[in-house]
């Protein structure tokens, strides 16, 4: 049982961010130089529920997550390298594994995507903000890994559904304030986000 649990925690973003992030936190290893300015894009994806600001030429890809009962979910991702070593990506769910798991209580549930995405992706907490996103219960992480990876995550459960941006970098020095800022700053629901029912606390 504890298995599954662990992997509910993780199956809604962990495992996705560790896929698209594995080579930018020194999961494989990585290779390359970062480019001197990124060239930024508005994406729309109101179908889904949102827009947001990212680096061009962005990618998508769907994520196959295990769930409570040993089975799988999909979760969807967009993401973008504006170097070889730079990712920044947003995966998002409705009603999550972690979500059910938690009853649909914001905090729980957020607090364990938390620590799944820090186990998937073998990094440790730095620190942590709870924050609000349009009214949403949300938190804002930093954590790091052993090899100097970088990753800056918000969190928001929006009704059912539960978002994950993330910017990772290969060390402390490649991140760029004005970029993580833009990113996360840009980010709007759209009115199909926010039409679940979800808890707003614990």
């Amino acid at each position: 049982m504890w298995h599954y649990i662990l992997m509910a925690a993780a199956a809604v973003l962990g495992i996705g961010f560790a896929y698209s992030h594995r080579q930018d936190l020194g999961l494989t290893g990585s290779s390359g130089s970062r480019a001197d300015s990124t060239t930024w894009q508005k994406v729309d994806r109101s179908a889904d529920g949102f827009r947001v600001e990212m680096p061009s030429n962005q990618s998508e890809i769907q994520i196959p997550a295990y769930n409570e009962s040993g089975g799988a979910d999909q979760v969807n991702m967009v993401f973008a390298n504006p170097d070889a070593e730079t990712t920044y990506s947003i995966a998002w769910e409705d009603n999550p594994p972690v979500a059910r798991y938690n009853k649909q209580v914001a905090d729980s549930t957020l607090e364990m995507a938390r620590d799944g995405a820090v186990a998937r992706t073998q990094t440790t907490l730095v620190s942590e903000v709870a924050n609000k996103t349009q009214g949403f219960p949300g938190r804002e992480f930093t954590a790091k890994n052993s090899g100097g990876g970088l990753m800056n995550s918000r969190l928001i459960y929006a009704g059912t559904r539960l978002y994950m941006l993330t910017a990772s970098f290969p060390s402390e020095g490649a991140r760029r304030d004005k970029d993580v800022s833009r990113f996360f700053n840009s980010f709007v629901m759209t009115k199909s986000a926010s039409s679940g029912t979800g808890n707003s606390g614990s």
